[in-house]
């Protein structure tokens, strides 16, 4: 048991611990977005006003834009050997860091939530025990297959993406049986404000996935391609998402009344009765605890991040491992139980609302590690708070602020609305003015004479970024030459 359960948290994983390669970020993406709340996802762009031929458009548009940035972000794991948050440290400052970090916390409990609540319908169903029963008990083996870790989420990954996939063929072929593709899909009428609400929830989607993917990819090899990386993880994210995006497209086009607010008992329903039912419920809440491990792993890495930025630790025992993921397993459930009964129109905020956070840090984060860190960071100053990336930076913190404000006046949800939004025709750019604001003020205001960081490896003697080759932090073009990137 001890080599299947993880030791490692937000330490640097060393040479001698790296395996796989990148094709492993394929399957653990694929089997990760083929699943009920990607279903829904893709039926809200129908709920909320857009006819099914521009819904699959706008939501291919976004998953490819989204999972775009997503991947680029899952690129640094083998290069780094640190989880995803751990990197901006050295943008935001050793504690600084912690803002965008709360923020991360708050989305790994609002998506655990929501997907304990379709999961625990399934699981409700499959046990008889009822809707909240299931709920609870679906989280308590979440938090379960979380504390065991990397190698068993991979193993999730990979027979969820089979599973899954299996199932999705088979439940199209029977919504295909049942409904007129031709007359879904003949209503070409494009109306700009839904179209861009369609990008948006399925752009959201991916980038929701940033703040954490890095973490399911830096136990491969230092060596592992850049390219490989971003390639494989884009494909099987955007592969999953659109496949599940559709189906959700479909099935609420053809029958809304029915599909909306009963999503699970539909697609069962959609399947067939007796052992079939039984065995979609099992394929439901299969792929919802794929997606919420990850979603409680994540939680657990960033809450540690934070705390560990305040009292300097840098490993974790065993006995605080648990703790941590219980303690999101707690949160992620009490949510779920709180807002099971309205969770539709929640979901769909929640994630626009998220949107907001995320992408100004994505900007920043991307536009440090490839354009001014060259892919390097001085690992040891990522646990300094008097190191060479502070405690806190305020000019990043400020950028961020910056790119979170600048959304506002183009941002649509149930509690709030943008004053841009009218002459855009109700259009939400906010994401795209979300991504591009801090990305370019980022970039203009990095001292362009900052000193290259010093030669480090990763503490207790384990290799650090570039362990073989030297490693340097933000200023990588001094010495050794940068790994190659996308298009080495």
């Amino acid at each position: 048991m001890a080599g299947v359960v993880e030791r490692r948290s937000i330490d640097v994983v060393p040479d001698d611990e790296r395996h796989g390669s990148a094709v492993s970020q394929f399957t653990l993406w694929l089997g990760a977005n083929l699943q009920i709340t990607a279903v829904v996802t893709g039926a809200l762009a129908v709920v909320f006003g857009a006819n099914a031929f521009w819904s699959l458009i706008g939501l291919l548009l976004g998953n490819l834009l989204g999972g775009a940035v997503m991947a680029l972000h899952s690129a640094q794991g083998p290069r780094l050997g640190l989880p995803q948050m751990i990197s901006s440290r050295a943008q935001f400052g050793v504690r600084g860091a912690v803002v965008p970090l709360a923020l991360v916390i708050v989305m790994y409990i609002g998506f655990f939530a929501s997907g304990s609540v379709l999961a625990g319908q399934a699981v409700g169903e499959l046990t008889h025990l009822g809707e909240t029963p299931g709920i609870v008990l679906f989280a308590a083996v979440t938090a379960l297959a979380a504390a065991v870790g990397y190698r068993l989420i991979h193993t999730l990954g990979k027979l969820a993406g089979l599973v899954c996939a299996l199932a999705f063929v088979y439940l199209g072929i029977r919504l295909l049986h049942r409904v007129d593709l031709g007359a879904l899909l003949a209503d070409h009428r494009f109306g700009l404000p839904v179209f861009l609400l369609a990008v948006s929830l399925s752009a959201s989607w991916q980038l929701a996935f940033g703040p954490y993917v890095a973490d399911y990819s830096r136990y491969l090899p230092r060596h592992t391609s850049t390219r490989a990386t971003f390639w494989w993880t884009l494909s099987g994210s955007v592969l999953g998402s659109q496949w599940s995006m559709t189906f959700g497209v479909l099935a609420a086009a053809a029958a809304p009344t029915a599909f909306v607010g009963h999503e699970v008992g539909y697609v069962v329903g959609l399947g067939g009765t007796g052992l079939i039912a039984s065995l979609l419920f099992f394929v439901i809440a299969l792929g919802k605890l794929t997606i919420n491990v990850l979603n409680t792993y994540g939680g657990f890495m960033s809450l540690v991040t934070s705390v560990s930025g305040f009292r300097g630790q840098r490993t974790l025992s065993a006995r605080g491992r648990s703790a941590y993921i219980a303690g999101i397993m707690c949160a992620g459930t009490a949510v779920a139980l709180l807002g099971k009964d309205s969770f539709l129109t929640s979901f769909k905020d929640f994630l626009l609302f998220l949107l907001t956070f995320f992408t100004p840090w994505s900007a920043i984060n991307l536009v440090d590690y490839y354009l001014i860190s060259k892919e390097r960071y001085d690992i040891p100053a990522l646990s300094d708070p008097d190191g060479r990336y502070g405690a806190w930076n305020l000019r990043a913190l400020a950028v961020y602020a910056v790119g979170v404000l600048a959304q506002l006046p183009f941002l649509a949800t149930a509690f709030y609305t943008g004053p841009l939004l009218a002459p855009l025709g109700g259009a939400d750019i906010s994401w795209l003015v979300g991504l591009a604001v801090p990305a370019v003020l980022y970039r203009l205001t990095t001292p362009p004479d900052r000193a290259p960081a010093p030669e480090a490896t990763a503490p207790d003697g384990e290799h650090g970024e570039h362990g073989e080759h030297g490693e340097h932090g933000e200023h990588g073009e001094h010495g050794e030459t940068a790994p190659a990137g996308l298009g080495g």
